[in-house]
Order: C-alpha cells, then structure tokens, then sequence
C-alpha cells in the first residue's frame, strides 16, 4: 500500500489507525471522499505551531507506532506478524524524521522501530509459528536496522538528554540488540528504565514488562511478587500476557502445578491463533 505522511489532526488516533490497516480499496474511497468533502467545505490547509503542532506531532507518532505494532504481533487472525505494516510504519517514521530532523521522539520512535523490525526474520519458525525472544537465534536479526536502530537513538539523545516515551522504549530494546544472548543483555539497566518509563508514562502494561526485567536481574520471585500485584488491574484482567508471564515465573520457580492453568487462560483470552497454538503448546511442554 502507497502511503503518503501529512501531519494528521482531527481525527482521534485508533480511527486513523484503522484507515491505514484496513484494505488498500477501502482506504482509496475514504481519501476520495475525504478530499471532496474538504473541497466542498473549502477547508482551509495551515501549518500548526506551537503547542498545536506538537500535540498533531505526538497524534502522527502514536499512530506510526500503532501501525508498527500491529505488524509486528497481529492483535487476531491466522498470522503471528504482518511484516508490510511494519515497513510502512518504517517508512513512514524515516520520511518524518526527514522533515522534523529537530524533534528528538520522532528519532526515538525510529531508533525503536528500526531495532524491533531488526528482529522480523528470527520470530517465526518456517511454518509461521512465533519464536519467543529468548528462544530466537540472534545470527538471523539484521545488524544493518540495529546500527540504524543506534545511531537514530543517539541522534535523539544529542536533542534532548531527557528521554521521552520512545526513546526510552528504543533504549530498552538497544539492551536486548547490543546482547549476543539473553544472558548477556544489561538486565538491571533494563529494569531502571522501565522505570523511568513507568514514571513517565504510567501504565500497568509497562509494569509488567518491568516485571519480566525484575524477574531475570533479580531472580523469579522478585517478579512474581510484582506479577501478583497487578492481578486485581482492571485494565490487564483480559490481556492475556498476564497469565503467560505468570506461568513462565511459576515455571521457573518449580511451581508447575499451577503452570498448565496459566497459560491455558493465556491461551483464552488471545485473538491470534498461532499464539493460541503456542500458548496451548506452552501450557503442556
């Protein structure tokens, strides 16, 4: 799909997101019909300024990121990832940078997608299975995006030395690619930024994430206990990476009769049928 970058305003940012992953067709008749009524209107076209053009900014980078995100694990369906929205996501944040070269989140998000996108080739088996992180053979991830990865994500540090969300998130994921295997990744420099991310953007989301980063630097019960406290969340009662995470400590801590019903709860509450299959697999191996 030919897409092309405006800075967007508004339109909230799930229904934009929408658009871009909906059929090409679809989306044709929707630019169509937007372009005429914009025509009839006579609505007049203005570069925002200011505090306009950095809320449209963050708006254009969220939906770049949500885009990303659902290629690189699709919410539903039969495919684990849908690499051509990643490269559009890709695409997209690259011409940005070139027209905000000054805004050090739009070279953070880039430093992000770039490093995760590194990793496409190792996540599933030849048959489309997912490979988990630790699982994934590190020879395979494409060092050319991971340098890209790094020098967007010191570009963005040169602008501003106090990071932002996807900076931040770029910095975490520089953890894993600068590490030959998951033992030698910088755990505890993992763990204080998510926490710095927790403090900047609180979310229980992260701090689960954080949790799994706790649970290697620490050790497994020290996330369980962080795991356990987020189990009344009401935000993460239907998230399915809950109860996986949860029986991957347990499984660590030589809990395994209560392992199996984990990740069979895990596997409930997922859309995406190969995780589905995983998560199935997971819960008897």
């Amino acid at each position: 799909m030919a897409l092309t970058l405006r800075i967007l305003g508004g339109l909230p940012t799930a229904e934009i997101a929408r658009a871009f992953l909906t059929s090409e067709a679809t989306v044709s008749q929707r630019i169509l019909r937007a372009k005429k009524t914009l025509a009839e209107k006579r609505v007049p076209f203005e570069a925002p300024q200011g505090p306009e053009l950095a809320a449209r900014l963050a708006s254009v980078l969220e939906v770049i990121y949500l885009i990303f995100n659902e290629g690189y694990t699709a919410a539903a369906g039969s495919d684990w990832m849908r690499p051509a929205l990643c490269e559009d996501a890709l695409r997209l944040g690259r011409i940005l940078a070139g027209l905000a070269p000054n805004e050090p989140e739009v070279h953070g998000l880039v430093a992000l997608m770039e490093i995760q996108a590194s990793r496409i080739a190792a996540r599933v088996t030849p048959s489309g299975d997912p490979i988990l992180l630790f699982d994934q053979n590190r020879v395979l991830w494409n060092h050319m995006l991971i340098h890209r990865g790094l020098a967007a994500l010191d570009r963005a540090g040169k602008l501003r030395t106090d990071r932002g969300r996807y900076s931040l998130e770029a910095a975490i994921a520089a953890c894993h690619a600068r590490a030959l295997t998951p033992a030698d990744t910088d755990w505890r420099r993992t763990v204080d930024l998510y926490a710095d991310l927790a403090r900047l953007t609180p979310s229980p989301i992260v701090e689960l994430n954080r949790a799994v980063a706790v649970g290697m630097a620490y050790g497994p019960a020290a996330g369980l206990e962080l795991v356990d406290a987020l189990l009344e969340e009401p935000r993460l009662r239907e998230y399915y990476l809950l109860p996986s995470v949860r029986g991957d400590l347990l499984r660590k801590l030589g809990r395994l009769d209560e392992v199996r019903a984990e990740f069979l709860r895990a596997a409930s509450l997922t859309q995406n049928e190969r995780e589905r299959k995983m998560l199935l697999a997971r819960a008897t191996g």
